[in-house]
């Protein structure tokens, strides 16, 4: 199975170059053009790395660095920052400090982002297995095909619904406050966007369609939800 990488910045002539590079050594790769598109792909997406500009409009890559890791479900997800200009010791921690793992300096030899990206990425996954296929009992979670069966049987889900329950059950037991999915499932800025409805009205549709497993998304009142 092939690595993932979402590339972001906003400059659609490198996001071109450089997503054509990396297709044409093994790895898939999906874009985005600022750090706002990127925290909406970045769930559904479930790329392994994410290599990020620093300098773009509406979120820059440093907040972009700053929200992964505040996020409890996009956290793991290794950050590479490219910069445009030559950093100082102070850019280096700057972004360290925000939770990068490694810089890449333009204008960068193509390679050597290659090699950066796989040696970072074979740390973070160093002793971790890719569970692409969740089983649940009766209930099997396909994440790469993005499809559920319930006791061998389909269940049509929206893209929403189906990221709703794969965040849920990829951190079964814990509980996922409404903020945090907000931002993990639609990708939402919970400064800008903080209204719960929209996750009760899903929970509530994904209960009903997965029947009796419906029951195991438990609401914990005042703080979120969790998946028994």
């Amino acid at each position: 199975m092939k690595e993932r990488a979402l590339i972001v910045d906003d400059d659609p002539e490198l996001l071109g170059i450089l997503k054509k590079y990396l297709e044409n050594h093994g790895l898939d790769v999906i874009t985005a053009s600022n750090g706002t598109e990127a925290m909406a792909a970045a769930p559904s997406g479930r790329p392994d790395i994410i290599i990020t500009d620093i300098e773009m409009p509406r979120m820059d890559g440093f907040t972009l660095c700053r929200r992964l890791k505040d996020n409890k479900v996009l956290a793991d997800i290794p950050v590479i920052i490219m910069t445009g200009k030559k950093i100082s010791e102070a850019d280096h921690i700057s972004g360290y400090n925000c939770g990068a793992d490694d810089y890449v300096v333009k204008p960068f030899s193509y390679p050597v982002l290659l090699a950066k990206i796989k040696a970072v990425i074979h740390r973070s996954t160093r002793g971790k297995k890719k569970n692409t296929l969740v089983r649940t009992d009766e209930m099997e979670i396909n994440m790469e095909g993005r499809t559920i069966k319930l006791k061998g049987r389909p269940v049509k889900l929206t893209s929403k619904e189906f990221d709703l329950l794969a965040t849920l059950t990829s951190k079964r037991g814990k509980v996922l406050g409404l903020n945090t999915l907000l931002e993990a499932v639609w990708g939402y800025n919970t400064a800008d966007y903080n209204d719960p409805h929209t996750v009760e009205v899903h929970v509530s549709n994904l209960r009903r369609k997965i029947g009796a497993f419906g029951k195991r998304i438990k609401a914990v009142p005042g703080h979120g939800y969790k998946f028994e």
